[in-house]
């Protein structure tokens, strides 16, 4: 836990409810343990999306998508939306829960491995949600900051793993010590990087904010 437990009771007491369908999707998220964005984050998500007003999102991990739906109800009605799984269980359930929502126009599920995926990509974004595997993050830097357009918003979630990247790598369990390593190496890099300008917020299980100040 990064901040206070009673802390985060009461922000998520002023929480208000979500749309039928994503608050029917979190239920079901919930009851087969697949993990999605957190009470806090989505309000940050939603306030984000507010002030950028993006037209071109990509988010890299969808889950079953319940986070691409709930971006997807909060940017302008002609914002496009492609978002990249791998994991071949939830791909399906994604794709359902997209025409569920009446988003699968608006929404692409892309299929395979993000590294490779993010290397196809052409164009760029103005705003990217890194919502993958945590000890990937480092190596989809490089493709995530050429896509991103000057000005573009890139947010990384989980970033400060419940509090345990201040601790020492052997005070970490031994299977989450890579992961503990690649995440603090990625952060550095978010914040020594050239291009870019960075925020780190102790929200939820930690969030990194960050905006493209220059092309290369």
């Amino acid at each position: 836990m990064i901040v206070d437990e009673r802390m985060v009771t009461f922000i998520h007491s002023l929480e208000t409810e979500n749309s039928e369908i994503l608050e029917t999707i979190e239920k079901e998220a919930l009851d087969t343990y697949v993990p999605i964005i957190r009470k806090e984050m989505q309000s940050f998500l939603k306030v984000l999306l507010a002030i950028k007003k993006p037209k071109r999102i990509l988010e890299v991990g969808t889950a079953v998508g319940f986070s691409a739906i709930l971006m997807s109800e909060y940017a302008p009605e002609d914002c496009q939306i492609t978002t990249i799984e791998k994991y071949e269980k939830r791909i399906p359930i994604a794709r359902e829960n997209f025409k569920r929502a009446g988003k699968e126009h608006q929404i692409t599920l892309v299929e395979g491995d993000a590294l490779e995926i993010l290397q196809s990509l052409d164009g760029s974004y103005d705003f990217i949600f890194m919502d993958a595997a945590k000890g990937q993050y480092i190596y989809y830097m490089p493709e995530v900051v050429r896509l991103l357009e000057k000005d573009g918003v890139l947010v990384s979630d989980n970033v400060l793993q419940d509090g345990d990247i201040i601790e020492s790598r052997f005070a970490v369990e031994r299977r989450n010590r890579t992961i503990h390593s690649r995440m603090r190496e990625y952060l550095y890099e978010l914040k020594h990087h050239k291009l870019l300008e960075t925020s780190i917020i102790p929200l939820g299980d930690g969030v990194a904010l960050s905006t493209k100040v220059r092309e290369e």
